[in-house]
């Protein structure tokens, strides 16, 4: 019976498999909003009732990709500071490498990245499924800061005073250990860092921007300086 299992396991596996991988091709041709699981059932030559099996809905396959979207670039974040040896490499140059691990999976996967990061797919609620995934990369960048404010290599940036309960709130619930002041920088960065990505990526630095992954790395230095980060040599 084990064996029985097994086989089964492994067939769902790669069926699952099949599945989202023409569902990305779908992305890739059609947008999110066009995604239809009789499509994907048709070019892969099952029935519809037989996809339904192994997602009920587009927005249970929706979500799926979501997930392993947001899995995939935050892998590339943490295999980035992974590389990194804390001890010897600035925090700031730990932060440049992450930030461009992301823009380089974005770049690679501009369909994923625009699923994620793009506009929402209108009638999708995105589930709590997704919460955990979505917040590797931020997770990456904070606990580069957390480390530097334990080794007292982190410069605290300015912190309006109406902002200061927001900052207190939010580093209590997801930046345990890093300083307020650090918590809203972080905030701000993450979102400029994805800016800066999403520019690049639709196309907005068109006929503008030659040097674009120059451009990257400077600003990316920034961000990494206005959360405090501070650059080899500096006290």
């Amino acid at each position: 019976m084990s064996t029985i299992r097994g086989a089964r396991e492994r067939a769902r596996i790669e069926v699952t498999a099949a599945i989202k991988d023409e569902a990305r091709k779908q992305l890739a041709e059609e947008g999110a909003p066009k995604l239809s699981l009789r499509a994907v059932a048709r070019e892969l030559g099952m029935v519809s009732s037989a996809l339904y099996r192994y997602f009920p809905s587009r927005d249970d396959l929706l979500t799926a990709l979501i997930v392993d979207a947001f899995d995939a670039i935050g892998a590339a974040a943490e295999r980035a500071v992974a590389e990194q040896t804390a001890g010897e490499v600035p925090p700031s140059e730990r932060w440049v490498a992450v930030s461009c691990a992301v823009r380089e999976w974005a770049l690679a996967h501009p369909h994923e990245y625009a699923l994620i990061y793009g506009s929402p797919v209108p009638g999708y609620i995105a589930p709590m499924d997704t919460v955990g995934p979505a917040a590797r990369v931020g997770l990456v960048l904070i606990d580069i800061v957390r480390g530097a404010y334990r080794a007292g290599a982190l410069t605290l940036p300015p912190l309006a005073d109406g902002l200061r309960a927001d900052a207190e709130r939010m580093a209590a619930d997801f930046a345990e250990g890093v300083p307020p002041e650090s918590v809203a920088a972080l905030v701000a960065a993450w979102a400029q860092l994805f800016g800066l990505i999403s520019f690049e990526l639709f196309g907005q630095f068109n006929r503008v921007v030659e040097e674009r992954e120059a451009l990257f790395r400077q600003a990316a230095g920034e961000l990494a300086r206005s959360v405090g980060l501070r650059d080899a040599g500096t006290a």
